[in-house]
């Protein structure tokens, strides 16, 4: 571990302690329904701005693969996949906790919450493809599934569910968060989250490419 992502890794886990902390125990504005569930924001979205970044990253390595034939970045491919999924489950999870919560059932069909599912279907379904492909046309192959599925998955969660009635915050003429909560301070807790989250969710996909590449050049010796 280099000096550089060391420093990364002291940032990223000291903001992911520091939102876990205040985040629990901080002040919070006393909402209509949401009341003390608010506190779900710090440990929800953060989840989703992790999966899509991931899958960013994913898709600019796609990208560099399909220009110039950069093995090494396409071969992370299902490392960024692998942690962006865990990241979309856990924000699928706490999402479920929070509108039992709100809106007193775990799955309400909102369609937020089923755009979500499709798009961790798709980041799932990149494994099955990845898999079954033969090495030579994999990186083509699955470059293409990455960068189409992400369009995809910015239309599923970004675009569609403001086109449409949603129970969420910004969607479907919902105000987000911003408009309706008076309280600034959350903003100290949720960025930090977010960016800490982000940091952590980048090193581990690095980590497990590094740990793979490790494991199968030992397995050549």
């Amino acid at each position: 571990m280099g000096k550089g992502t060391t420093i990364w890794l002291v940032v990223g886990l000291v903001l992911i302690l520091y939102s876990v902390v205040a985040g629990l125990f901080g002040p919070v504005p006393d909402l209509p329904v949401l009341r003390q569930s608010i506190r779900m924001l710090y440990f929800h979205v953060p989840m989703w701005f992790a999966m899509t970044f991931l899958h960013l990253i994913a898709t600019i390595y796609a990208i560099k693969y399909l220009r110039k034939r950069d093995e090494q970045k396409a071969s992370q491919l299902p490392h960024f996949f692998k942690v962006a999924l865990w990241s979309g489950i856990i924000g699928i999870i706490t999402g479920m906790i929070w509108a039992d919560s709100t809106w007193g059932t775990p799955w309400h069909n909102d369609p937020k919450q089923n755009a979500a599912a499709a798009t961790l279907l798709m980041l799932a379904g990149f494994f099955i493809l990845w898999r079954s492909l033969p090495f030579t046309n994999r990186y083509r192959i699955a470059s293409v599934y990455v960068i189409i599925s992400f369009i995809m998955s910015i239309a599923l969660i970004f675009v569609f569910p403001r086109l449409t009635d949603s129970l969420h915050p910004g969607a479907g003429g919902n105000p987000g968060f911003n408009v309706y909560d008076l309280d600034g301070k959350m903003r100290l807790v949720f960025y930090p989250a977010v960016i800490g989250w982000l940091i952590i969710s980048f090193l581990f996909a690095k980590w497990d490419w590094l740990i793979s590449q490790k494991i199968q050049s030992h397995g050549e010796v």
